[in-house]
Order: C-alpha cells, then sequence, then structure tokens
C-alpha cells in the first residue's frame, strides 16, 4: 500500500465512523477529514469524476459544519 492508498482508505474509515455517530459536530469534522483524505487519493489515481464528488462532499461538509456554527454564535 502506497501512502495516497493510505489516505484513501483513512478518508473512508473517518466518514465511515461520522455516519454512526451521533454528535453533528463530530460528524461534520470527520466528513471534512475524511473528504479530505480521498480528495487526495482521487488526485493520485487521476480520477475526474471522483476528484469533482469528493470537492462537491467536502465542500457541502464544510458549509454545513460552518452554517451550525454561525447559528450557534447568533443564539448567544
Amino acid at each position: 500500500m502506497d501512502l495516497f492508498e493510505i489516505a484513501g482508505a483513512l478518508g473512508l474509515l473517518l466518514i465511515s465512523v461520522g455516519v454512526v455517530l451521533k454528535n453533528r459536530k463530530e460528524e461534520d469534522i470527520l466528513y471534512i477529514a475524511g473528504g479530505i483524505l480521498l480528495e487526495i487519493y482521487s488526485i493520485s489515481i487521476h480520477s475526474t469524476i471522483f476528484i469533482i464528488l469528493q470537492i462537491v462532499f467536502t465542500a457541502s461538509a464544510t458549509y454545513d459544519f460552518l452554517k451550525k456554527r454561525r447559528s450557534r454564535k447568533s443564539d448567544h
């Protein structure tokens, strides 16, 4: 296994753990980290479709995380 395959496997593992968590903040952080690692793997294998999908997935998770942070700050 090379470093890129390890990054991909770890990314998939982080996203999978995020799916079973009940804490939304932790889920989003794991989705973002996992998405970045899978993006690195997708770039290494030159898979255009997966590169695009990972960008969208990671951007969505980041948006959701930031949106929740802003709404919590405005609640205080």
